[in-house]
């Protein structure tokens, strides 16, 4: 085969996986009432469920945002007091209550709480753009997050949530670390998603922009294995940076 064959055989070939990829993203991209009203305000209504140093460092960066965010936790008490400190933007719940507040949920919970979580909260969680921030320790989760560490974090919670519009991220970075990106200390560092709704990852991604990252979606949720602290795209990274890494990914 001549040199023009070969590349035109290259090029059938990307635009055949190109569009494989554009049509796994598509799935479920259809635009939702909630969404549309809090896009045409500027602000996003954000359930959390886990207000631990993630959940509650991000809902206090988004409330200050402009967002509005309902905390929520084992703790009532806790997430009252966090609620009160925070300011206008922000009040506490039960984890029901916070889901059926967000447009968007960010789901901050150790991993083994994961499955009770997904039963509890299965009704309402349900269509809900889900951030899963969540990530399976083996040390700390036990025999949960050897499975999920197998299936892939990103497909084991969208087993655990079903009908959940998931979107992994925030699964590198150190809480310590978030409130000086949000204040913009620094070069914007890139934040790599994984999804398999295109309009889900629209949503979250200006949420992430909010908090100071760039988003950078690295592909479906069967990526999702990669966001986990110990893989290469862990820790604070320049979207330049993340993207040269994901070739290299199997």
């Amino acid at each position: 085969m001549d040199a023009r064959n070969v590349r035109k055989q290259n090029r059938r070939s990307f635009l055949k996986a190109a569009g494989v990829v554009a049509a796994a993203f598509s799935v479920n991209a259809l635009p939702f009432a909630a969404h549309a009203a809090t896009a045409a305000s500027g602000k996003t209504r954000i359930g959390i469920v886990g207000s631990g140093r993630i959940g509650g460092t991000l809902g206090e960066i988004w409330a200050k945002a402009g967002h509005e965010v309902m905390f929520s936790s084992l703790d009532l008490e806790h997430d009252k007091a966090l609620a009160a400190r925070v300011g206008a933007n922000a009040r506490a719940g039960t984890s029901r209550e916070a889901v059926a507040f967000g447009d968007v949920i960010l789901m901050a919970v150790p991993y083994r709480a994961l499955p009770q979580v997904g039963k509890d909260l299965a009704d309402v969680i349900k269509g809900k753009v889900v951030i899963d921030a969540s990530n399976p320790i083996v040390a700390r989760d036990g025999e949960i997050a050897t499975w999920a560490r197998e299936k892939g974090a990103g497909l084991a919670s969208a087993e655990l949530m079903p009908g959940a519009r998931i979107v992994r991220a925030f699964n590198a970075v150190g809480a310590a670390r978030l409130p000086g990106i949000a204040q913009g200390q620094g070069d914007r560092p890139g934040m790599p998603i994984a999804a398999d709704d295109a309009k889900a990852a629209e949503v979250a991604s200006r949420l992430i922009r909010d908090a100071g990252f760039e988003p950078v979606l690295i592909g479906p949720l069967a990526m999702g294995k990669h966001l986990i602290p110990g893989t290469p795209l862990a820790g604070e990274r320049s979207p330049e940076q993340i993207r040269k890494i994901v070739p290299t990914l199997s």
